[in-house]
């Protein structure tokens, strides 16, 4: 919520998605009982502002581009024309249509208030500080560096700047829900 307010952004818009995974069956154990492996998660993503971000090369007018010195992915609105291939190729599904402006928009990782030396929004008003916020080497050193767990794309694809600390149930199969 604090990001959609931050940003002004109307309903069906969102530069952050809450994912649910879930799958897992249940057992019979023969004596009339169940057992079970049943297990849910859920998964807080935004734009992942990948080492290799499909978003940019799929981007005709170079509009969508990766910043140089910080790798923030960003959206050139004086050469964006909507055209949507860059949300199409993102396998995050970060890339939105602003239906005011016909552009594309995205999480930005609040480059306006970085330049104020304040964190993400989301980083901040996260009430159980589950997002983090720093440099991606730090953040693997502290905290793994497993990005690849059920409900997210393979990170072959762009490799994200991502760390997900993962769930117990994360590495069984499961069905992801928006």
């Amino acid at each position: 919520m604090a990001c959609k307010d931050k940003n002004n952004l109307e309903v069906g818009r969102r530069f952050r998605r809450v994912y649910e995974v879930n799958g897992g069956n249940f057992i019979p154990t023969g004596q009339g009982g169940v057992s079970n492996n049943v297990f849910a998660y859920t998964l807080s993503i935004s734009c992942n502002h990948c080492a290799d971000p499909i978003c940019t090369k799929n981007c005709p007018t170079t509009a969508m581009h990766k910043r140089p010195g910080d790798g923030i992915v960003r959206v050139d609105t004086d050469k964006c024309v909507g055209c949507g291939y860059c949300a199409w190729s993102c396998p995050y599904g970060a890339p939105q249509l602003n239906d005011q402006t016909g552009q594309m928009s995205k999480c930005d990782m609040c480059v306006d208030l970085q330049a104020k030396g304040e964190q993400p929004v989301c980083v901040a008003t996260c009430p159980l500080e589950a997002i983090k916020f720093g440099p991606i080497d730090e953040l693997r050193a502290k905290y793994g560096s497993v990005c690849d767990v059920n409900g997210l794309p393979d990170s072959s694809i762009t490799k994200p700047n991502l760390v997900v600390k993962a769930h117990h149930g994360a590495e069984k199969e499961g069905k992801r829900h928006a």
